[in-house]
């Protein structure tokens, strides 16, 4: 299998942590995915689809900035854009109850 090519999420989810080893990206993500997820339950209470695309722009806006200036990485949206929103909501999920440095310290060699 060619180098950047999974056949399904579990063969992605290393790929993915190890794209997001620095805290300070991590924390962007999460940043980004919580506003995000405040904004687009405004914006179905409001029935406001700009509010909703306004949301998404914030979320990958945070994301890509980690990317960019933090790990210089291309952020896995660009190639495996689903793989990579479920990776974010699993990553999401893992720091909030304090489990993902130990997934990376799991996934990432040394």
């Amino acid at each position: 299998m060619p180098p950047g090519e999974f056949r399904n999420f579990e063969e992605f989810w290393p790929h993915y942590v190890g794209e997001h080893r620095h805290a300070r990206t991590r924390h962007l993500h999460f940043a980004g995915t919580t506003v995000a997820i405040v904004m687009a339950a405004f914006a179905v209470l409001l029935l406001n689809g700009w509010l909703l695309l306004a949301a998404l722009i914030v979320a990958y806006g945070f994301a890509w900035i980690g990317h960019f200036f933090i790990e210089s990485n291309k952020p896995a949206t660009f190639r495996h854009p689903l793989w990579s929103v479920r990776g974010d909501l699993k990553m999401y999920g893992l720091m909030w109850r304090g489990r993902m440095v130990d997934e990376i310290r799991r996934l990432t060699p040394r």
